[in-house]
């Protein structure tokens, strides 16, 4: 598995085994071993993490578990959700090319296709007073997995009826991961916002959802400098950061 790329897929360890490819990752950094766009690359992870601590299972050697090592120094701290915003718009462009081209993100950085999560992103970025100096972007997504201990998650083979090649979506997902993030360094942000808000999954729709333990109706605007989204609720123009919002969702 080479991607056709600069430099992110260009030096890859692959481990057939490990907890969290995230924590390999930052171990990589720890020990000066990483170089900018190093991935780290499983068939399985036994104690994948998500935002926040939730955990992320996945069958093993059937999905894509993985984690980029990137250094956007040229990034402002204020500006960190643009990163976000690029590998999801990266995530969703290799769904798109597959078919999926009703695939959104679920924001903060989830990737849902009809109701069902796809897939999911993990970003842990270390900053100094005015930049980022090092991000570590973990990405999983279902690929060839058909079988879920919940009904709320879904994979390509699922959706298309077909097994894929795991280690050919993966080669193209860091071409066009990087393709964004060059987009990203070259400074369009307006360009990426437009994208990531197009694709935003219940944008500018009335939904459910709860706020502090309490059912509301709200309609979701737009996404802040800061990452948190905004939601007119009763005619007032509110902004969440993460898991003070949750979506109903039926399923």
């Amino acid at each position: 598995m080479v991607p056709n790329t600069l430099f992110i897929g260009q030096q890859l360890f692959f481990l057939p085994v490990c907890e969290s490819t995230n924590s390999e990752a930052h171990q990589l950094l720890i020990k000066n071993k990483a170089t900018e766009g190093s991935v780290v690359l499983t068939d399985e992870q036994t104690q994948g993490r998500g935002q926040r601590g939730n955990s992320w299972e996945a069958a093993p050697g059937k999905n894509i578990t993985l984690s980029v090592i990137l250094s956007p120094v040229f990034l402002a701290v204020r500006h960190q959700f643009y990163l976000n915003m690029a590998v999801s718009l990266a995530v969703l462009d290799l769904l798109r090319e597959q078919g999926l081209t009703q695939a959104q993100v679920k924001w903060p950085n989830d990737l849902y296709f009809e109701d069902k999560k796809l897939g999911g992103i993990l970003i842990e970025n270390t900053v100094n007073s005015s930049s980022i100096q090092h991000s570590i972007v973990g990405i999983g997504l279902n690929i060839n997995q058909v079988h879920f201990g919940i009904n709320t998650a879904t994979s390509l083979a699922a959706v298309l009826g077909t097994q894929m090649d795991v280690k050919r979506l993966a080669a193209r997902l860091l071409e066009l991961l990087e393709k964004r993030y060059l987009e990203l360094r070259s400074g369009k942000l307006d360009k990426l916002k437009y994208e990531y808000l197009q694709a935003l999954y219940r944008y500018q729709e009335a939904h459910p959802f709860v706020v502090a333990g309490e059912p509301v109706t709200g309609c979701i605007t737009g996404v802040d400098e800061a990452g948190r989204l905004a939601v007119e609720i009763d005619g007032e123009l509110r902004y969440f950061a993460f898991k003070e919002i949750t979506y109903v969702i039926s399923g």
